[in-house]
């Protein structure tokens, strides 16, 4: 039974099973509830987030148990970051979706100190890299909000 939850859990509800791409998949949900449910209601979305990185240092350590140290299926220390990078970023679907693109570059690149702290052991070193680059997308987001750049116009959907 532990098992499940684990799994559950540390795939973001089963969304890290879809491929190609697992963590862009996983991504998704994090970036749907946000948007959807959370609305930009600022302390919701950082009791989320608390949550979210607490829950997947728990469920990533142990999902390493099957998956191995940072598993594709692992997937929501994603959704921790992708939390991150909407903090505090003004509700708009361009924001939004400016933020997951830059979330998604973020951790895939993995700009220090995100490379070095993913040496980190169990679900700390599963979650912090994500941690990192959801604050380094959120400081692109904000830097490009402070100069006036409209991400509603930037983003082509």
């Amino acid at each position: 039974m532990k098992d499940i939850l684990v799994k559950t859990v540390a795939s973001g509800f089963y969304s890290g099973y879809l491929r190609p791409f697992p963590g862009t998949w996983g991504t998704i949900p994090a970036w749907l509830i946000a948007y959807y449910a959370v609305r930009g209601q600022t302390p919701f979305l950082l009791a989320l987030a608390i949550v979210t990185i607490l829950a997947s240092v728990w469920a990533a350590g142990r999902a390493e148990k099957i998956y191995g140290h940072d598993g594709r299926t692992i997937v929501i220390d994603e959704w921790a970051g992708m939390f991150v990078a909407l903090l505090f970023v003004p509700c708009t679907p361009g924001n939004y979706i400016a933020g997951f693109l830059a979330f998604r570059i973020f951790d895939v690149v993995k700009i220090p100190p995100a490379r070095q702290l993913e040496r980190l052991r169990g679900g700390w070193g599963v979650t912090a890299d994500d941690i990192i680059a959801g604050i380094q997308a959120n400081i692109t987001i904000q830097i490009l909000l402070w100069l006036g750049v409209s991400l509603e116009k930037a983003v082509p959907f």
